[in-house]
């Protein structure tokens, strides 16, 4: 008796596959201290923007529905990290 393997699809994507640009893996090893280098930078920035305020949004007194959104993605009201990253997140949590 043969052992069922299931639907195998590659067969059929291989004509497709042949115009299907490939990335050449590298040979390059990045060393940890440029990769914690570049983290930390990002970091930074990401902070940094969290701080600007947005020009025209005002505070609102009152309960604000969004703030454990703001806690999650460690932005401020009217930041410009809450009007870059905000709605990427928001659309990934959704999806």
């Amino acid at each position: 008796m043969a052992k069922d393997e299931g639907f195998n699809v590659l067969p059929y994507l291989r004509p497709i596959l042949q115009f299907m640009p490939e990335v050449e893996s590298t040979s390059l090893i990045i060393p940890l201290r440029d990769k914690l280098l570049w983290t930390v930078l990002t970091l930074f920035i990401f902070l940094v923007c969290s701080q600007i305020p947005l020009y025209g949004i005002r505070d609102v007194a009152g309960d604000d529905p969004m703030y454990w959104t703001r806690v999650i993605m460690a932005s401020n009201r009217g930041t410009l990290m809450e009007l870059g990253i905000g709605p990427i997140v928001t659309a990934g949590m959704i999806i």
